[in-house]
């Protein structure tokens, strides 16, 4: 049998590199030759710092040990206020969403799946005692209004949302949520009413699912609805509420709070004092209660500690026949702080000093009606010493100095020179370049033709430029303003335009503004706006380094006072007596420590965003009620945009438009931190006087020297136009308002710039010249800038009771007022 071929096959045609010889004793350059510079990576599991490969197995297992015992600390520290008989109670805010939720018999029912024998009052907040977890609670039922709302879960370590299975929460609902997350807001849980009305029993879960799907929108944290008609399901809640240890909410932290439990007013009085020492009992929480600092109560205003005792409820002991015997505290009335010489005063401003006066009326270096020309940047144009025209050139013999100048006069120094070989000279006996050229100058055209009908000279000829008459630019302009659109509404469209009567002077009508080669790099000369500052504003606070002064602010709370978790009497002094016809016990009531200075005035900034799903625009300087942490006021912003500037100039803002953010900027107390602001709408009407909530944000660093530019635009119309120069009108009306004017920059809508050349006739027409095309349809504007100053914001206070002629008992009233403690 003949054998099979075997296939065939070409040798491959790549080389088997063999290992290059390693020499195990290789020189140190050569190593670091092969390296070239590479570091070498460690291997899979290596200890890479030194502090590891120091540590052994032993020593990391002891140090996450301690890191544990650390948190437990933490953990054990913040829940200890809560701890024994006598502890402080846990807060418990339980706000209705609709119309038919009931906040008392909320509270009833939870009261009833733990213990049968506590009795609830239908009005006010309720102290019950639960003995299975040894807890003390405090449940504080609220209206369904934001501001009742935020009072209660300003202080509140829970916040108890109930929810109803047969209505909506509605546009109310929705306004008392965003102002509760926008506040700043503890642990939330969430239980629905009236869930076993709903039949059949099989559609209760899909009702359930539709409230967390709708509660989970705002707080997505929220893991379960709990029913109120399940009494298992109210046993975990009290569970959660009596084990779960609250997050708290930062800003709140950083000051001592207490939730006033009892109210004294001075007895026995005459009624002829107005002021009184008012005692305040509760427990403290937070940072620990100092006598030297301010106590802000609630809209109540802001007051001085006289001193704080102790108010430690009688503890109480079981013998063995189940007998309670009450142990009266022979410390009760123990002084536990007193203010010293480091106590805040209620100064709001700085001392006026003498020398304030002096630079309040110090003149300007030029009054505005006596200057020549507009402010650009920090210069001066055209003023008397550059307003003056040159004088004509003397013709003086080569050589003369400037000293034997002035001895030439006009009509005598042509004797001594020649038209033909003298040049210009200036003052220092050299060639005059910027002289004027005069008419022998000029250069001689040979060899042109004549101009004639048929054949146009070649250099423009001087025109003639007529004046319409009046009857007829009245009309003109009439018709030119009707096809532009200038209402407020439009404010996005046409930003900053205004229109100048004919009969009005610009130079005299826009005095106080200036031009600004740039918005965010041109210098701001403040001393032109000193006379038109507000009264006393040279008198706020100032702050040259804000986070330093903040860091120190906030560091000092940390260290004494009365120590969380105390139950006190606070003394204050010099409280307004009518105040005691506004306070109501059922109505919950909170007083927040302030921090050092937070009792001066100066120039508050806070961003402000506007939901796009706003109706309108918001105008700026309109009146808002706005919420920074404890305290409200009364206030007229005024808008500006956002950023950082080299200069510190901020463009203002007409407008707020809807899903726009910028600076709201007022006087008010400073604040230290960074805290959640709410902007509410006080609404007037027959239906509703509750407050609507527009707009939310945050505090910035407060600065009374950010400047606030409020840009205005002149516009023009192209008249006529010839390749770069342009004719325009419509912009002034004179003469003297071009020359006042002409150091302005122009520009285009389509973005070309310019500058006026000269005024043409008597009403307002000048030639421009432009760095290219200007198109007929394109308008020419000019900007122009003044600095606005921010009002005044006032405290506010609400007050519930008795009105007047034409209104219904028991409709409320907003009374606005400077809180004078």
């Amino acid at each position: 049998m003949v054998p099979q071929s075997e296939a065939h096959h070409h040798r491959s045609s790549t080389k088997i590199s063999h290992k290059p010889f390693k020499s195990r004793h290789a020189t140190k350059g050569f190593i670091k030759e092969l390296t070239k510079g590479k570091i070498d990576r460690q291997e899979k599991g290596s200890r890479k710092t030194p502090h590891q490969q120091v540590m052994s197995k032993l020593d990391r297992r002891n140090q996450a040990k301690q890191m544990r015992q650390i948190k437990h600390q933490e953990n054990v520290q913040s829940t200890s206020v809560f701890a024994g008989q006598n502890g402080a109670p846990r807060v418990v805010a339980v706000v209705p969403l609709c119309e038919d939720c009931n906040a008392a018999s909320a509270i009833q029912k939870l009261n009833q799946s733990v213990q049968d024998d506590v009795e609830i009052q239908i009005e006010g907040p309720q102290r019950v005692t639960v003995e299975r977890f040894k807890q003390n609670m405090l449940y504080v039922p609220v209206k369904r209004d934001p501001l009742a709302v935020m009072n209660a879960c300003r202080a509140a370590d829970f916040v108890l949302l109930l929810l109803s299975a047969e209505k909506e929460a509605g546009e109310e609902g929705e306004q008392v949520i965003r102002a509760i997350e926008g506040q700043g807001v503890s642990n939330v849980l969430t239980m629905v009413q009236h869930l076993g009305s709903i039949q059949p029993a099989k559609k209760q879960p899909q009702v359930i699912a539709s409230l967390k799907s709708y509660i989970t929108h705002f707080f997505p944290n929220q893991d379960k609805v709990c029913s109120l008609d399940s009494e298992r399901e109210c046993a975990n809640v009290i569970r959660s509420l009596c084990t779960t240890t609250p997050k708290g909410v930062v800003w709140r932290e950083h000051r001592s709070r207490i939730f006033v439990e009892d109210v004294q007013w001075p007895e026995n009085l005459d009624g002829s004092q107005d002021y009184g020492k008012v005692t305040l009992t509760g427990v403290v929480r937070g940072k620990g209660l100092k006598a030297d600092r301010l106590l802000q109560v609630e809209d109540w205003g802001y007051f001085q500690i006289e001193r704080i005792t102790d108010a430690t409820l009688p503890k109480t002991k079981k013998r063995k026949a189940d007998e309670m015997t009450m142990d009266a505290d022979s410390e009760g009335s123990k002084i536990l702080g007193t203010p010293d010489e480091d106590q805040d005063d209620l100064d709001e401003l700085a001392p006026y000093d003498e020398t304030m006066g002096d630079v309040d009326q110090a003149p300007l270096s030029e009054a505005p009606s006596e200057r020549k020309g507009v402010l650009l940047d920090d210069h001066l144009y055209l003023s008397d010493e550059n307003n003056q025209m040159p004088p004509p050139p003397k013709k003086l013999p080569k050589g003369t100095s400037s000293y034997q100048a002035a001895w030439f006069l006009n009509d005598m120094s042509d004797s001594y020179s020649s038209d033909d070989d003298q040049d210009p000279i200036d003052e220092e006996g050299d060639l005059d370049m910027d002289a004027p050229s005069l008419p022998q100058d000029e250069p001689i055209a040979t060899n042109q033709p004549d101009p004639t009908e048929t054949t146009p000279s070649e250099y423009p000829q001087p025109e003639a430029f007529p004046d319409p008459s009046p009857a007829d630019d009245a009309d003109q302009l009439a018709a030119y303003r009707s096809s532009r659109k200038t209402s407020a509404a439009e404010d996005r469209e046409f930003p900053d335009e205004i229109e100048l009567h004919p009969n009005v002077l610009a130079r005299e009508r826009l005095a106080r503004y200036r031009g600004l080669r740039s918005l965010k790099t041109s210098p701001w000369d403040t001393s032109y706006d000193k006379p038109h500052e507000p009264q006393d504003y040279n008198r706020l606070l100032n702050i040259p380094d804000y986070r330093a002064a903040r860091k120190s602010a906030v560091h000092e709370a940390l260290v004494g006072g009365v120590p969380p978790g105390t139950r006190v009497s606070i003394h204050l002094r010099n409280v307004p007596l009518s105040l005691q016809k506004t306070y109501k016990p059922q109505e919950p009531l909170t007083a927040i420590s302030l921090l050092r200075h937070e009792q001066k005035r100066t120039v508050i900034h806070t961003a402000i965003s506007l939901p796009s799903s706003s109706p309108s625009p918001l105008a700026s300087k309109s009146e808002l009620l706005v919420q920074i942490g404890p305290r409200r006021f009364v206030i007229n912003p005024l808008f500006s945009q956002m950023g950082q500037t080299p200069n510190d100039v901020h463009k203002y803002l007409r407008y707020l438009h809807p899903g726009q953010t910028a600076v709201a900027s007022f006087i008010a107390p400073v604040t230290w931190g960074s805290l959640p602001v709410l902007y509410f709408q006080l609404t007037s009407s027959s239906t509703s006087q509750q407050p609507h909530l527009l707009a939310t944000g945050t505090t910035l660093a407060p600065s009374p020297s950010r400047v606030l530019a409020k840009r205005i635009i002149l516009t023009g119309h192209p008249y006529k136009i010839h390749k770069k120069l342009v004719t325009i009108r419509y912009m002034f009306f004179n003469a003297a308002d071009v020359e006042y004017f002409k150091a302005l920059r122009l520009w285009t809508k389509r973005g070309r710039q310019g500058f006026i050349k000269e005024s043409l006739g008597t009403h307002g027409y000048f030639k421009a010249v432009f760095d290219g095309r200007v198109g007929p349809m394109d308008a020419v504007g000019v900007s122009l800038w003044k600095r606005v100053w921010p009002r005044e914001g006032k405290a506010w206070r609400m007050v519930e009771g008795e009105t007047g002629k034409g209104q219904e008992q028991g409709e409320k009233e907003v009374v606005m007022e400077d809180v004078v403690a």
